[in-house]
């Protein structure tokens, strides 16, 4: 293999790629990038065995091959090189790297014990704006469980329904669930749970990213693919196995009706939470009461250890006046997901399931689960 590439250009591919690779002792080659050449690209490979990611790049190639090298090393090496052109050459197992004055051997690993990242040949596909997928995923991606006694929820859960794309994720205390309404209706509907690690690697590669990615299904596993924009190729795929099981049927403990229905500015009621978890003490307890009479809404906190805090606000109230504690962090994670001014804040009662969503928009509902006031 010998090629000629942009250092910024290499740079970027292996910043991406470089980001799943861990310290890996039982499988050394885990810990490398797969430099192989396709076409006119160069492409970057690495993978955990879980999630890969594939990254083209254009390249003049002066003779074809591959090689596997320790892929952080690479990456802080080219960093470190001049912002010139880069000529790559392998010879024997060895990668030997020439930029400027620079001229460097790099000891590589047979590629061929490299794991073979599975292709999605004639697989049914589904286009989407990247930029949705991205906010969707923020919106859900903390909420997941990272215990691994319950795996079904430890991952994201996409339901692709006929006009609706669902992405949900819960801990059992909490829930979101963030609605993508599609301008065309899928072929086919389809369900799978994709790894929290995964989800975050999608998310990180969409950042600023504009254009359409397209999804591939398959029943183990499924690909997300971003194109390039000079060309009509892919410039990363993101291919990652699939939490197997059942994802519980989470819609049966979202509310339908509610005793208390309380609207509030986002950012006051997002403070007092704040401020009263100051207070909150070892169990992170606040009490949220509700006054309907006087319109208000009071927020409650006390420690033994620090003392006691009370603040009130003004809110449209409409049913029954109730008390509900809850876990401050959760409340605080669902306001944070919330973008709009005003939400709305539904009791079903005293210690059943409550639900924060914005005002206006209907694609996006928190529901969290109170606490037993100790």
């Amino acid at each position: 293999m010998k090629i000629e590439i942009l250092k910024e250009n290499l740079k970027i591919g292996l910043t991406t790629i470089e980001r799943i690779v861990g310290r890996n002792l039982s499988l050394p080659i885990l810990n490398n990038v797969l430099l192989d050449t396709d076409d006119n690209f160069l492409k970057l490979i690495s993978t955990d065995l879980e999630v890969a990611i594939t990254f083209w790049i254009l390249v003049k190639i002066l003779k074809t091959g591959k090689v596997a090298v320790p892929a952080k090393f690479l990456s802080a090496f080219v960093a470190s090189l001049p912002n010139e052109k880069i000529t790559i050459e392998k010879k024997e197992q060895n990668l030997y790297i020439e930029c400027g004055n620079f001229k460097t051997h790099i000891q590589g690993y047979n590629p061929e014990e490299f794991p073979i990242i599975p292709e999605f040949k004639n697989a049914e596909y589904l286009e989407i704006d990247g930029e949705k997928i991205r906010q969707g995923l923020a919106m859900v991606i903390d909420i997941a469980s990272t215990a691994q006694t319950r795996p079904e929820i430890s991952g994201v859960y996409f339901s692709f329904l006929k006009n609706t794309i669902k992405m949900v994720a819960t801990d059992s205390f909490r829930l979101g669930e963030k609605n993508i309404f599609l301008k065309e209706p899928v072929k086919k509907e389809y369900s799978f749970i994709l790894p929290q690690k995964s989800a975050r690697e999608i998310m990180n590669i969409l950042e600023n990213k504009e254009g359409v990615v397209k999804i591939y299904f398959s029943p183990n596993q499924v690909l997300f693919e971003f194109p390039m924009k000079e060309v009509a190729h892919p410039q990363i795929q993101v291919t990652s196995r699939l939490i197997e099981g059942e994802y519980p049927n989470y819609q049966d403990i979202i509310p339908s009706k509610f005793k208390t229905q309380v609207t509030l500015k986002r950012d006051e009621f997002l403070s007092q939470i704040k401020t009263a978890s100051l207070f909150s003490g070892k169990v992170n307890e606040v009490k949220i009461s509700m006054n309907k009479e006087k319109q208000e809404v009071e927020v409650f906190a006390q420690s033994s250890d620090v003392g006691q805090h009370r603040s009130t606000f003004s809110a449209k109230i409409d049913g029954d006046g109730l008390e509900v504690s809850f876990n401050y962090k959760y409340v605080v994670d669902g306001l944070l997901n919330i973008k709009s001014s005003e939400i709305i804040f539904e009791i079903s009662k005293e210690e059943g399931p409550c639900i924060l969503r914005p005002v206006g928009d209907s694609s996006y509902i928190y529901v969290v689960m109170p606490i037993k006031s100790i």
